[in-house]
């Protein structure tokens, strides 16, 4: 195997890992370790010096130049996001689907895609609709009927 097949398998195997890894990191370096491998097979540099410093120079570089625009394609998108409240107190009040049965005071529902212990002083049956009250860390309490806050003076 060439040295400059060893650089462009590295190169991707960078790239593969950076769908495991989400840190937009892996990508540059694999992207830098792959042009030493193609500078290399072309023969425009050949010591193991200039394979070094062609590699680090341009990972460098695209890191520099490039992550911060690609790394703002990944983000994602969260409705009603209030970032004035803790992420435990921004739950109180959404609408969770029980997916077990409560019984004797504990189920399971839904919120958010994720699956939650819950508890309710409610009959609460797989399918019912039900709405947070509190959120204890990993584990919320829920209402049958969704709680009106009022806001007289």
């Amino acid at each position: 195997m060439s040295v400059a097949l060893i650089w462009i398998v590295i190169g991707i195997l960078l790239l593969i890992s950076e769908l495991l890894l989400t840190s937009v990191v892996a990508v540059f370096i694999g992207v830098g370790a792959i042009i030493t491998g193609l500078l290399l097979h072309w023969e425009i540099i050949n010591e193991i010096s200039t394979q070094f410093a062609v590699f680090g120079i341009s990972s460098a570089v695209l890191l520099v130049l490039a992550r911060g625009k690609l790394k703002a394609l990944f983000k994602g998108y969260t409705a009603d996001n209030d970032p004035s409240k803790p992420n435990f107190q921004r739950d109180i009040g959404a609408r969770v689907k029980v997916v077990k049965t409560f019984q004797h005071g504990a189920g399971r529902v839904v919120l958010n895609g994720v699956q939650w212990d819950a508890f309710s002083e409610d009959d609460l049956q797989e399918g019912d609709t039900a709405w947070v009250i509190a959120n204890e860390g990993i584990q919320l309490t829920v209402r049958k009927e969704r709680q009106i806050t009022s806001t007289k003076d």
